[in-house]
């Protein structure tokens, strides 16, 4: 994820180089910003590196930011106190006791829509993200047990659909192109499941957080997938 953070302060904008390869770059920065927190995101917080490489995507991308986008630097706090900080917040958001503020399972909130208790790996909209991910030759990591509906976790899997679009990496051996290309597996992804329920998990992270930087990157989350873009 460094070279996250360093590519994006270099994006290349839409007419100079693929819109796939900016996207993944942008999905890249939204990944650091979602999963548990770590030293390398309080780094690019705290110098400011993640607030450049945030306005630099929507700005390659011709996204319009709401109100919701504010400076993601964080003034007086160093690199260890933020990252305390933070983890203290992630934990309060997104783990919580008895419940998260904002769940990160997209199953969670669609059970909600379905009016059904939700229920992590089991639900059908989970499991629906599970097949959708084996068969483009994605699985859950060996010695993990987390759903692959988190909210980092479908991030990652848009990133790396883009990348397959763009070509900068190949499929895994075995699979086959899927109906459309990979260009339109992230289509199809993105609206079947990211926008379906990430937009409103993004505005109640806005809404519940007491960081600056929470409510910079749940503005970008909901901005990217809005669907408004120039190149959308």
């Amino acid at each position: 994820m460094n070279d996250a953070v360093r590519k994006v302060g270099e994006a290349p904008k839409p007419s100079e180089a693929s819109v796939w390869q900016v996207r993944a770059v942008a999905y890249e920065l939204l990944v650091l910003s979602f999963r548990y927190p770590d030293r390398t995101l309080a780094k690019a917080v705290a110098g400011g590196e993640w607030e450049e490489a945030a306005t630099e995507v929507v700005k390659a991308l011709g996204v319009p930011m709401g109100d919701g986008f504010q400076s993601g630097q964080v003034d007086g706090r160093g690199i260890e106190e933020l990252l305390h900080a933070l983890r203290v917040e992630a934990t309060r958001l997104f783990v919580g006791a008895p419940e998260p503020l904002a769940s990160p399972f997209e199953g969670v909130w669609r059970a909600a829509d379905d009016g059904v208790q939700a229920l992590l790996f089991v639900s059908p909209h989970s499991m629906e993200v599970e097949h959708f991910m084996e068969a483009c030759g994605v699985g859950r990591p060996e010695g993990t047990n987390e759903p692959l509906d988190h909210a980092a976790t479908e991030l990652e899997f848009l990133q790396w659909l883009c990348m397959l679009a763009y070509g900068m990496v190949e499929a895994p051996e075995g699979v086959g192109t899927p109906e459309g290309g990979w260009a339109g597996a992230h289509d199809r992804f993105l609206e079947e499941h990211a926008r379906t329920w990430m937009p409103r998990f993004a505005r109640k992270v806005a809404e519940e957080t007491r960081e600056p930087f929470y409510r910079s990157a749940a503005g970008l989350l909901e901005a990217l997938l809005d669907g408004r873009s120039s190149e959308a």
